[in-house]
C-alpha cells in the first residue's frame, strides 16, 4: 500500500492534518505551521511522494496553501466548505483535528465533487485587483447614498434627487448648501471620502489596463460583443480562468448562478428565481451589460423585448444576462469574435407599423 492520502484542516498560522494510506488506515495526525516550512516537514516526516492529494476545504487561506503544496509537488484538492460540513459524519460535532480526517477519508473514498479551481497566480492577481476595484466602488455609492440621506433629513428633498457621480454634481450641491455651515461641512466630509476612494478606482483601472494590453486578443474579441466593455471582459476572463475545465457552456452559465432553480418529482416539475451560486461578481457585471438589451439597435434586443413584454424588465435582464454568459463563454472556448448571425436574428432596418381601433381626442 504505497498510496497516501492527506487531510489539512488550514488555518491562518497551524493548521491540523490526518494522514492515511490507501487501505484507510491513519498514519499519524498533528499540528504544523501554515507555512512552506510546516508543509516541507510534513512531506519528510512520513515520506509523501509526488502527487499525493491533500485535501483541503475553501477559506481565507486555501488558495495561498495550495500553492505551496504545489510547488512541494504535492495534489492540493480544494473542496467546497458546504460539502465538507453536510457530508460530515458528526456535522455537530466540529474540530480541527475532526475535519482533518473527514477531508482525509472523503478523498481518499471519492466522496466530494464540488472540488474548486485553484487558478494560476496572474489569474489571482486579476480577481483581487476587480476585488479592489469593486470595494472602492461601493465606497464611492455608500457616501453618495449617506449624502442623500442626510438632505432629505433636513427637508432638501429637491436636492437629494440629483446624480452625484461627478466631481461637478457634487461642487454644485456644495454651493447650494452654502447656507448652511453645518450642513456644508458634512457634504465636504462625504464628498473627500468620494473623492478618495475615485482616486484608488482609478490607480486600479490603470493596472486593469496594463493587464488588458498583455491579453489583448481575448479582451478585444470579448468587447466586441455590445455592452461589453473593459470591466466586464476582464471580469470574465477572471472567473473562467480555463474554459477547458467547464463541458459545456450550460455548465459555465450554472458557474455563475444564472440558471433556474429546479424541482422535479413525480408529475411535479417547477422552476423558480436563479440560483446565484457561485461567481456573483460575474453575474453582477452580465447584468450590467444585459441593460443596453433595451436598445433598438443591440443584437439581442428581440429576445429582450419580447420577454419584457410578457415577464417584465428584470425578468428579460437576467435571461440577456444568461445569453451573455454563454456567447462569452463560446468566444474564449472556440476562439472567435461575435457574430450576430449566430443568434437566429435578422438585421434591419424593419419598420413596425400598429393600427388601433381608438384613441385619445385631442384636447383644444
Amino acid at each position: 500500500m504505497g498510496e497516501y492520502y492527506v487531510g489539512l484542516d488550514v488555518h491562518t498560522r497551524e493548521s491540523a492534518f490526518v494522514v492515511q494510506r490507501a487501505d484507510g488506515a491513519v498514519l499519524g495526525r498533528g499540528r504544523i505551521a501554515t507555512d512552506r516550512t510546516g508543509f516541507e516537514s510534513l512531506q519528510t516526516r512520513f515520506t509523501l511522494p509526488p502527487d499525493t492529494p491533500v485535501a483541503l476545504e475553501t477559506g481565507t487561506s486555501a488558495f495561498f496553501a495550495a500553492r505551496l503544496l504545489a510547488g512541494l509537488h504535492l495534489h492540493p484538492v480544494v473542496i467546497d466548505a458546504h460539502e465538507v460540513r453536510a457530508k460530515a459524519h458528526r456535522p455537530n460535532q466540529k474540530s480541527d483535528s475532526r475535519d482533518a480526517f473527514e477531508l482525509c477519508d472523503g478523498i481518499r473514498r471519492g466522496l466530494y465533487r464540488a472540488i474548486v479551481h485553484v487558478p494560476r497566480v496572474e489569474i489571482s492577481q486579476l480577481r483581487e485587483t476587480l476585488s479592489r476595484r469593486r470595494h472602492f466602488v461601493r465606497q464611492q455609492t455608500a457616501e453618495v447614498n449617506a449624502t442623500k440621506r442626510l438632505l432629505r433629513s433636513v427637508g432638501l428633498v429637491t436636492l437629494s434627487t440629483r446624480g452625484l457621480r461627478t466631481t461637478t454634481a457634487w461642487t454644485r450641491l456644495l454651493q447650494a448648501v452654502d447656507t448652511d455651515p453645518e450642513l456644508r461641512g458634512h457634504v465636504t466630509r462625504h464628498f473627500t471620502l468620494w473623492q478618495c476612494a475615485g482616486e484608488q478606482i482609478v490607480a486600479l483601472e490603470h493596472q486593469l489596463r496594463a493587464y488588458a494590453a498583455r491579453q489583448a486578443d481575448e479582451v478585444q474579441r470579448l468587447q466586441t460583443v455590445p455592452g461589453v466593455g473593459l470591466i466586464v471582459s476582464l471580469t470574465a476572463l477572471a472567473v473562467f480562468s480555463d474554459v477547458t475545465r467547464f463541458p459545456s457552456a450550460k455548465h459555465a452559465s450554472s458557474y455563475s448562478g444564472l440558471v433556474p432553480t429546479t424541482y422535479q418529482s413525480g408529475d411535479c416539475d417547477r422552476h423558480g428565481h436563479i440560483t446565484k451560486r457561485g461567481a456573483r461578481e460575474l453575474r453582477a457585471m452580465l447584468c450590467e451589460a444585459a441593460h443596453h438589451a433595451h436598445r433598438a439597435d443591440h443584437p439581442l434586443n428581440p429576445y429582450f423585448a419580447a420577454l419584457c413584454a410578457r415577464r417584465g424588465y428584470k425578468l428579460a435582464t437576467i435571461a440577456v444576462a444568461h445569453r451573455l454568459c454563454r456567447i462569452l463563454f463560446a468566444m474564449l472556448r472556440d476562439h472567435t469574435t461575435f457574430d450576430p448571425a449566430q443568434l437566429a436574428i435578422e438585421e434591419g432596418p424593419f419598420t413596425h407599423t400598429t393600427t388601433r381601433r381608438y384613441r385619445r381626442v385631442a384636447s383644444t
